[in-house]
């Protein structure tokens, strides 16, 4: 393997509510750098470190790619969420005989649910002002 291949990185953006992942994956030793820190220190949960394993153990790639985030926006579950699909983007490009049985279990389908934007004349998305007789 020359230099210029082991640089090589795939890319793959992930969305979730208003959090935006950016992930790069490459062949290495298994690393998962999530802001310039671990995952296990930058998502503390189960639930969070789950999601964010679901496409490489879906793929059977756990300890072969290493793996780089920046993630911006949104609460931790939003980020996770991010992160798993902006990896299962990147896996993608990563092997393209992925594509298919990763959209088959659902982890190249973004989450659409977002807030609401508030209306004006209304005092939230949909609540109305208070009616007053007198």
């Amino acid at each position: 393997m020359t230099d210029t291949e082991t640089k090589q990185y795939f890319w793959g953006t992930g969305r979730r509510k208003t959090a935006v992942a950016r992930v790069r994956i490459r062949p290495g030793t298994g690393k998962i750098l999530i802001n310039d820190r671990p995952m296990e220190e930058y998502f503390t949960t189960p639930n969070q470190r789950k999601a964010v394993m679901a496409p490489l153990e879906f793929a059977q790639l756990v300890g072969q790619l290493d793996v780089l985030i920046r993630v911006r926006g949104g609460g931790p579950s939003g980020q996770a969420d991010a992160c798993k699909l902006g990896i299962a983007r990147a896996l993608k490009t990563y092997r393209e005989d992925l594509a298919g049985p990763l959209r088959d279990s659902g982890l190249l389908t973004r989450d659409g649910r977002m807030k609401e934007r508030k209306k004006y004349g209304l005092r939230g998305a949909r609540r109305g002002t208070q009616f007053s007789k007198r």
